[in-house]
């Protein structure tokens, strides 16, 4: 079973935002079925306001290449420039060091919390 920590909230394309620290990022489960990723590209920019399903960033691993969205409606206050020479960090550390973009003033309320999101993912995993 994937890490699904219960502070987080999650969409139904995999991604997780922290109410906390407003940062968004890939979940466990996306990064797992993705395998090793090997190139990040974070699409947007500080200032910039995204709405729920905005691309945030291109991820490519030997496997696949998929986009990630945002989850919320905000404001991006800031974008984890480390991930372009590092995109292993998506990875090893998904809700750690491995986050995309930091947003301010969103809001989780559409979000599912870790049960609802385990449930999804446990659904769609092969």
């Amino acid at each position: 079973m994937s890490n699904i920590p219960t502070n987080l909230k999650y969409s139904k394309s995999d991604e997780w935002f922290d109410p906390a620290s407003g940062k968004v990022g890939l979940t466990d489960f996306a990064q797992g079925q993705l395998s090793d990723i090997v190139f990040v590209e974070i699409l947007v920019s500080a200032g910039d306001k995204v709405e729920v399903g905005t691309a945030i960033a291109s991820v490519e691993s030997v496997k696949a290449a998929a986009e990630s969205y945002s989850p919320v409606v905000g404001t991006i206050v800031a974008v984890n420039d480390n991930l372009s020479s590092a995109p292993e960090t998506l990875n090893s550390d998904p809700f750690g060091a491995g986050w995309m973009i930091q947003v301010e003033g969103a809001d989780a309320s559409g979000l599912m919390d870790a049960a609802a999101y385990a449930k999804d993912s446990e659904s769609r995993a092969h």
